[in-house]
């Protein structure tokens, strides 16, 4: 598998070399232990968000460390949660803050190694846990369900809370508020390729996809022949909302997340059928985002999220935001 890296050892550390020499008026990059903060730092005085986990799901998490986001974010190797090590070192570098929110997505490794940290670290904390993956209630990485790309929801909204100064209790029931508003499934046409196996982590046949597919490649509902994009669009709707039940002229905020591979015209093509859907629902589609955010290495497929929103949450979706991956 043709792969643009140098040595598979060294792939998280040049990369993200490369991110932060790209970006360096938005973050710096700690290599030993391996974590991004702000540039500037984190204004004193505010709630800190900090989240992280396996490397190749990006932009998550390192792009959306920045004003009206993430205070800091630490990568893992590839797949594989960040050390406790490395979200303590991150934590402590943030200085005078009211408080730390780890925001967490529903992966054992991730859960275990956070909780660690928060206990190495004492003093104001809490965590917010995502698990916002309709698809299966259990896979082989967690107990209940994955948190995926409404974790970029959550974290946009409590980021601007944070950001206007809400405390920690404030964040973190907003966080959970959030995620609990939040459904999503995701769908595979190929495997991804780990630079460390070099293959496909799993075989789809040609005429195959995987229904509710993990962000690292773990089996998903069921593997289906191919189908057309609305028919793929509309069972991953209609999931959802069978999770969610959201009430007609209900706002809604709707991202279409691609998994790394699919090309943008693609994307946006499973975004009107979806938005249709909502329509024919009596959602009101309040928000709209398309685009790659949380991605499974060059895997092609995509996500489909759907967060019921208030006022509130939109006022904070609209709040100004500037990271690597995400700006208005």
């Amino acid at each position: 598998m043709k792969k643009l890296i140098n040595k598979v050892d060294d792939v998280l550390t040049e990369s993200l070399l490369g991110f932060g020499a790209a970006h360096g008026d938005l973050v710096s990059v700690t290599l030993e232990p391996k974590f991004v903060t702000r540039a500037g730092g984190t204004p004193k005085g505010k709630v800190a968000l900090v989240s992280g986990g396996g490397s190749g799901h990006e932009p998550l998490h390192a792009g959306f460390v920045g004003k009206g986001m993430l205070d800091a974010a630490c990568p893992g190797e590839v797949f594989t949660s960040p050390t406790p090590d490395q979200m303590l070192a991150a934590a402590e570098s943030l200085g005078a803050t009211a408080g730390i929110l780890f925001i967490v997505k529903n992966y054992a490794g991730d859960i275990m190694n956070f909780e660690m940290a928060a206990e190495m670290l004492g003093g104001d904390h809490a965590t917010v846990v995502t698990n916002d993956d309709v698809a299966v209630e259990d896979s082989l990485y967690t107990q209940g369900r994955r948190g995926v790309a409404g974790t970029v929801v959550v974290e946009k909204v409590v980021g601007a809370a944070a950001e206007a100064g809400a405390d920690l209790a404030v964040c973190k029931v907003l966080g959970d508020r959030v995620n609990a508003a939040t459904g999503s499934m995701g769908i595979a046409l190929t495997s991804c390729t780990v630079p460390a196996a070099g293959k496909p982590t799993f075989d789809l046949g040609a005429d195959e996809m995987e229904m509710g597919v993990g962000i690292h490649g773990e089996p998903g509902r069921r593997r289906v022949k191919m189908m057309t994009a609305e028919a793929i669009v509309a069972e991953m709707f209609q999931a959802i909302t069978s999770s969610l039940k959201p009430k007609s002229g209900e706002p809604v905020i709707l991202l279409v997340n691609g998994m790394g591979g699919t090309p943008l015209m693609e994307l946006y093509l499973v975004y009107n059928a979806a938005r249709r859907l909502c329509e024919d629902r009596g959602l009101k589609v309040a928000r709209s985002l398309v685009g790659n955010f949380c991605t499974s290495l060059d895997m092609a497929g995509c996500s489909l999220s759907i967060t019921k929103a208030d006022d509130e949450m939109l006022n904070l979706w609209d709040a100004p935001v500037h990271t690597a991956a995400l700006r208005w």
